[in-house]
């Protein structure tokens, strides 16, 4: 299989950690929407990454739904999301605040990248990084709790893991003025843990 889109973006990146966690042989074509709109649209309309193409040529879109569907091909013993119940609400709820903290920093650096000075609207920018940092607050909590564990209070690593280090590291890289490494300590340790891990430093931004 094949995935398209930079590591620089934190939804390709929780995409690409994945794919390793879960054992699959994957290809990587780092194409930019911008750049080359054309060789993404071929395979997914919206023009969007991550996309990833199977070897049977179809095409997976939307982070969460490719996730979702690489959980379902792999072997129920590597998912990393749990199949029902309790540990699979927790799992999906610790990584819709990270994907969702992921949005605010994407909008609220967007915002400074696409205007012209003048044009950019300080109070939505404002807006975003709060609710940033509160998603982060969240997590940082939930890696307080779990000290030498996992966020989720499994035995092993799962999505919660992987969506919560890509989205303090994006976090960090796109709105350093937020201070997040030094504010949320609890989380930077976890996410140190992490990156630390040839499944994550493989895939670095």
């Amino acid at each position: 299989m094949k995935l398209i889109g930079g590591f620089g973006s934190p939804y390709v990146r929780r995409v690409a950690v994945s794919l390793n966690f879960l054992g699959f042989d994957w290809d990587h074509e780092a194409v930019s929407v911008f750049e080359k709109p054309e060789a993404v649209k071929k395979h997914n309309p919206l023009i969007r990454v991550p996309t990833v193409v199977l070897d049977d040529g179809e095409a997976l879109v939307e982070s969460y739904a490719i996730l979702d569907s690489l959980d379902e091909i792999a072997d129920d013993a590597k998912r990393l999301v749990p199949a029902g119940g309790v540990a699979r609400r927790t799992v999906m709820r610790l990584a819709a605040v990270s994907t969702g903290t992921m949005d605010k920093a994407v909008w609220a650096y967007y915002e400074g990248r696409f205007h012209p000075a003048e044009k950019v609207h300080e109070p939505w920018v404002a807006h975003n990084d709060a609710q940033v940092m509160s998603g982060l607050g969240y997590l940082d909590d939930c890696a307080k709790k779990a000290g030498a564990g996992w966020l989720d209070g499994g035995d092993r690593i799962s999505q919660a893991d992987i969506s919560a280090t890509v989205a303090i590291g994006f976090a960090n890289r796109v709105r350093p003025k937020l201070g997040v490494l030094e504010k949320f300590t609890n989380l930077a340790g976890f996410a140190a843990r992490c990156e630390a891990m040839d499944e994550f430093s493989s895939v670095a931004p």
